[in-house]
């Protein structure tokens, strides 16, 4: 789009990884909307034109501060949601944490495309979760991640779904279209192209 190497310039920060899942495990999401918020103020002074962030599981706190935020922000679910309806899909199946799982960050973005969606199981949300935490996260993709994902998606495909939302920056490292039941909407490489698209001005 913009050249051999060249792409728009970018600022990132993030405050430490453990003072979000300290929040989310006490199920503080008005810390968690601060902490974003933090984010947003620092990047502002930056220079950042608009806003985004990977992490699907704390789109949950970004309602509670969107009207505060210095900048405005580009919305993971949204963007997969406009994917999936530009694709023609009817059904997704929800993959992620169990705390984006059990919220409506999707489901509320969904449904306003008339797109309807399958959530794991518990014993689901609770596998995916701790595969999620204990292994991806840290850096580790064992054969039982990969077998884990592809059992809810067996399932999901079977409750009528045509694709699932790889709802985690983490899920696409161990699955994709290449080795999924289903195919896979991933949600971080979808909202890095919106965000190309948005900061070139050509969508």
């Amino acid at each position: 789009m913009l050249g051999e190497h060249a792409h728009p310039e970018i600022s990132m920060h993030t405050p430490s990884f453990a003072e979000y899942c300290e929040r989310m495990e006490r199920d503080d999401w008005n810390g968690v909307a601060e902490l974003m918020l933090d984010s947003a103020r620092k990047l502002a002074k930056a220079g950042a034109d608009f806003l985004i962030c990977p992490d699907n599981t704390i789109h949950q706190a970004l309602p509670i501060i969107a009207e505060r935020s210095p900048l405005p922000w580009l919305h993971i679910a949204e963007v997969v949601a406009d994917e999936a309806g530009a694709r023609g899909y009817r059904r997704l199946g929800l993959l992620g944490t169990r705390w984006l799982v059990e919220s409506d960050v999707y489901p509320r973005s969904l449904e306003r495309r008339g797109i309807e969606f399958e959530r794991p199981t518990a014993t689901e949300r609770d596998e995916m979760n701790d595969v999620i935490m204990d292994e991806l996260v840290c850096g580790r993709t064992p054969p039982e991640a990969l077998r884990c994902f592809r059992r809810v998606i067996e399932r999901m495909k079977d409750a009528g779904c045509d694709a699932v939302v790889l709802g985690c920056t983490e899920i696409p490292l161990v699955v994709g279209d290449a080795n999924s039941p289903l195919p896979a909407l991933d949600s971080t490489r979808l909202l890095a192209r919106a965000a190309l698209r948005r900061a070139t001005g050509s969508g």
